[in-house]
């Protein structure tokens, strides 16, 4: 019983509590919410009902700056002229000076203005985020300004497209016009067809073509004025000629052109324009052009021939490093004692087990990258035999620089061509020919008009260089090499990047000379070398016969001797004594001599045109196993193309003391 009261004692506590809790709390909830709330509603209570209205969207909109981006508010308000009391321009005055939009100097404004500074100095501190910036850092711009920048923007991106496709539009349309040209009968059209890609101007520019025809105008109607005695016209046009060719100098292009060039061109406009009004006259205008044209001719002729020449000349001169590198070499080979000026292996020099190659030259570096190139890309070096002939001038040079360059495991030997005392005039018809008078005449008296005068295709080969033997000993290889069977000529202007070996296996089909042909659609074919006018080229020849290059040969000297190669050689030379049967060089007696008895070989084991050719596809110089700097551009010389020159001078052993005394560098 005790237990029982007890228990209802405990139960009856909680149940009053919970009746208290219901009765009290609303009342502390009013009673709280009248004491915090008083001194906002005394004061919304004591502003007019407009001035609240537009405090509530006040509130409402500065809490939106804190959901969107200032980029987002920036495109509504930019995009938006008016909305009525809702605008975002209301608003935007809260955020941050860089972003703010003026609204103007209207009533509402000033008594919003006025309303929020009262507000925030009787509000209390609102939390740290919403609160308003400093009205003294607002700036003023209009939403108008922002509005326009962006359609600006716009505009200017839908230009940049419209741009682009009708780019897209030309290129099609001028491919299209390029391919139908090359349809067309060249010979009507001409090389000056402007839809020939490979004729484009390379000086295109508008501003200096501009230019350049108000420079012809000019001088035309300066000789026009001088003639009908416009003194002060005259002096006024040669005036604006020379402003306008010192502001042209060397341009190329509009951007090399100084910004002050429009000025010169609109004061050369003018006067032209004035000379026109006084001195135009259709006739002679056209006269003076003509004039013009056939003066610039001429100069053009003259220039190229005189190129023409320096370029040979600058091709038979030896650089002074080179000189210097054999002069040096020749001291210091004569002060050797004999027994030291010997090369070993000579044992290998008749072994026709061995791969056996012939190089003449008298150039020492030339050789010197040529013997390198092979043996550095060469399976087994051991194998590789060089025979080297030169000149008694370069024989100490050549001799000493590969005494102390040996080739390796390779071996090389080092002869003088004029110790063949075989090869005389008696023997020879080349040195025979070469002590008459006439060919004296037609090679040493360049400044004779009988020389010169017949034209600039033969003037690399009227040098007294190409009356050395070397020249011509490639006719005599079974001579100077009696007991070999096959050997690999080479030429010194050449570099080798593949093992070659590969050469002596090839079958020759009974031929003696193994050769990459070098004749295309209608060039270098015999009748570029050969004067089959002459009824001794006509009846023996075909015209249309495809050359070969000298550079890399393949000679079977077995089937040589049996075929007399060098009888037939003789003959020939006997009869060109005259020196009207072909062109001048070694290459047009070789393809007589070996006529009908060339081997083509593979065109990937000779790329010819490194010396004169800028236009050769790169792979196809990067898989040749040799390459051939025939032409001019020696890849030794300062007028070589650099383009080229790498594959050169990868193997010149610039580091070694002689090329750096002689400042033989890269």
């Amino acid at each position: 019983m005790t237990q029982r009261k007890n228990r209802g004692k405990a139960s009856c506590f909680p149940l009053l509590g919970f009746v208290l809790l219901c009765v009290l709390a609303p009342f502390f909830f009013f009673l709280s919410r009248r004491l915090y709330a008083a001194p906002d509603q005394d004061y919304i209570s004591a502003v007019p009902s407009k001035q609240v209205r537009k405090w509530r969207e006040w509130q409402a909109l500065q809490d939106l700056k804190s959901l969107f981006s200032e980029e987002v508010l920036d495109v509504i308000v930019s995009s938006t002229n008016d909305l009525g009391p809702f605008s975002l321009d209301n608003f935007r005055k809260n955020l941050s000076a860089s972003w703010r939009v003026g609204l103007g100097n209207s009533n509402a404004e000033h008594e919003l203005n006025q309303q929020t500074t009262h507000v925030r100095q009787e509000k209390p501190e609102v939390k740290e985020g919403r609160s308003s910036d400093n009205p003294s850092q607002w700036t003023d711009s209009s939403a108008q300004q922002t509005r326009r920048h962006l359609i600006e923007k716009r505009r200017e991106k839908r230009a940049a497209e419209l741009v682009k496709k009708d780019n897209e539009v030309a290129v099609r349309v001028e491919n299209t016009a390029i391919e139908r040209s090359k349809s067309v009968e060249s010979a009507i059209i001409g090389k000056y067809n402007i839809w020939r890609k490979e004729f484009e101007n390379e000086n295109g520019d508008s501003t200096v073509r501009l230019m350049r025809d108000q420079i012809i105008m000019a001088r035309v109607y300066i000789s026009i004025a001088k003639l009908k005695n416009k003194v002060e016209l005259h002096e006024e046009l040669i005036s604006r000629l020379k402003e306008s060719q010192r502001a042209l100098g060397d341009a190329v292009s509009d951007a090399d052109l100084h910004h002050s060039t429009h000025g010169k061109i609109k004061a050369m406009g003018q006067v032209l324009s004035k000379a026109r009004e006084q001195l135009y006259d259709c006739k002679l205008v056209t006269g003076k052009l003509r004039a013009m044209l056939q003066t610039a001719d001429d100069q053009v002729r003259s220039l190229k021939k005189q190129s023409t020449f320096l370029s040979q000349l600058a091709a038979k001169t030896i650089p002074n490093g080179i000189h210097c590198l054999s002069m040096r070499l020749t001291i210091d080979y004569y002060l050797l004692p004999p027994e030291k000026r010997k090369f070993p292996g000579s044992e290998n020099l008749e072994n026709p087990s061995l791969y056996h190659y012939a190089l003449f030259s008298d150039n020492v570096l030339a050789a010197s990258v040529v013997v390198n190139s092979t043996i550095m890309n060469a399976k087994d070096p051991s194998k590789n035999v060089f025979h080297l002939v030169t000149d008694k001038l370069n024989f100490g040079a050549m001799s000493m620089w590969f005494l102390l360059n040996p080739p390796g495991k390779a071996t090389i030997h080092v002869e003088n061509v004029d110790d063949y005392k075989w090869l005389n005039s008696s023997y020879c018809p080349v040195l025979r020919q070469l002590e008459s008078a006439t060919l004296k005449e037609f090679y040493f008296k360049a400044g004779h008009p009988n020389s010169l005068s017949s034209g600039a295709s033969n003037l690399k080969y009227r040098n007294p260089k190409y009356l050395s033997m070397l020249n011509h000993l490639r006719f005599y290889l079974p001579q100077v090499y009696p007991k070999l069977d096959k050997i690999l000529f080479l030429d010194d202007d050449i570099v080798v990047q593949k093992d070659l070996t590969g050469l002596w296996a090839v079958d020759l089909n009974g031929k003696v000379n193994g050769a990459v042909e070098t004749c295309g659609q209608s060039f270098h074919r015999f009748d570029k070398y050969l004067n089959f006018s002459n009824p001794h080229i006509a009846r023996n020849f075909d015209p249309n016969a495809c050359g070969w290059a000298y550079g890399m040969n393949m000679f079977d000297l077995k089937v040589w001797k049996k075929k007399d190669i060098t009888g037939i050689y003789h003959k020939w030379q006997n009869m060109n004594e005259d020196r009207v049967l072909w062109k001048l060089g070694t290459l047009p007696p070789g393809l007589i001599t070996f006529y009908g008895l060339t081997h083509p070989l593979d065109k990937s084991w000779h790329v010819l045109g490194l010396g004169y050719n800028p236009s050769l596809d790169r792979s196809e110089i990067e898989n040749a196993a040799v390459v051939h700097y025939n032409g001019n551009m020696k890849p030794w010389l300062e007028i070589a193309m650099t383009k080229y020159r790498s594959y050169w001078t990868k193997y010149v052993k610039y580091n070694h003391p002689y090329l750096q005394n002689c400042k033989l560098n890269e």
